[in-house]
């Protein structure tokens, strides 16, 4: 994991989201990022692993720094997935809720991201349904 990312996991969020206001913010999405996860109360759940889909729009700080094309300017999509499947893949959790959580402080231990919405979702936990899960929002104090 780079050392930037190690940064991430250091930072405690608040649940509530506010925004600053003047500054100029751009939305960044990850769309159903489908994954395994050990994840549920019931002893089949505990150690088989089951579909599930996350998705984030992360509200962020718009190009910090000069406006230059270089990655180091803005936040990378790539190192918000590698952070949903290291915490996935982290091992068990009872349930979706704590999942959503930890991928929200996760994510916002960087500051230029301003406020997450995180959605995780069960894909087969009932035949007569699509998904089911959750949805939070969380940000920056």
């Amino acid at each position: 994991m780079p050392a930037a990312m190690n940064k991430l996991f250091a930072q405690v969020t608040r649940p509530s989201a506010r925004v600053l206001p003047g500054r100029a913010l751009a939305r960044l999405f990850v769309r159903d990022m489908e994954l395994l996860a050990v994840v549920g109360i019931y002893d089949h759940e505990k150690t088989e692993p089951q579909r599930i889909r996350v998705s984030l729009d992360l509200h962020v700080l718009d190009r910090v720094g000069p406006k230059r094309d270089e990655i180091a300017d803005v936040v990378s999509y790539e190192e918000a997935v590698e952070i949903v499947r290291g915490i996935v893949g982290a091992g068990h959790v009872n349930l979706l809720e704590t999942l959503a959580e930890r991928i929200a402080a996760a994510l916002l231990a960087d500051v230029r991201i301003r406020a997450v919405t995180v959605r995780v979702e069960k894909l087969d936990a009932f035949a007569e349904a699509a998904s089911v899960g959750i949805e939070i929002t969380r940000g920056q104090p």
